[in-house]
């Protein structure tokens, strides 16, 4: 079993920064990707982009490719979320998952973390 904690999460000014963390515990050798996800009251989950666990290789989803940057740190078992130039519409509920065997389908979840935006 793998548990994991995301914090990081507080209010912001549009067009500045904040990074996330998610933090593993339990059986991290397991895990072979981290991904960050976000979700709006009464809209679906939206998928920002993964990390291989223990190395580099990272996938962004379109919607924030060129704002913000997944990183690992193995020795930590931490995987972070910088998030850039943020906006209003950034405003969500952001939580990480991790996934013993893919890039899509994830076992472990967070608990989320609330990013807000202000104008």
């Amino acid at each position: 079993q793998v548990q994991l904690v995301a914090s990081g999460g507080t209010r912001v000014p549009a067009g500045g920064s904040l990074r996330l963390s998610c933090e593993a515990s339990g059986q991290t050798d397991s895990l072979y990707t981290a991904a960050w996800f976000r979700q709006e009251p009464g809209k679906e989950r939206e998928f920002l982009g993964a990390i291989r666990w223990g190395q580099s290789t990272v996938y962004y989803a379109d919607s924030v490719k060129g704002r913000f940057t997944i990183s690992g740190d193995n020795a930590l078992r931490t995987v972070y979320l910088q998030m850039d130039q943020l906006k209003v519409e950034d405003t969500a509920n952001y939580y990480c998952g991790a996934s013993k065997s893919s890039w899509y389908t994830y076992h472990y979840y967070a608990q989320g973390t609330q990013v807000t935006v202000s104008s």
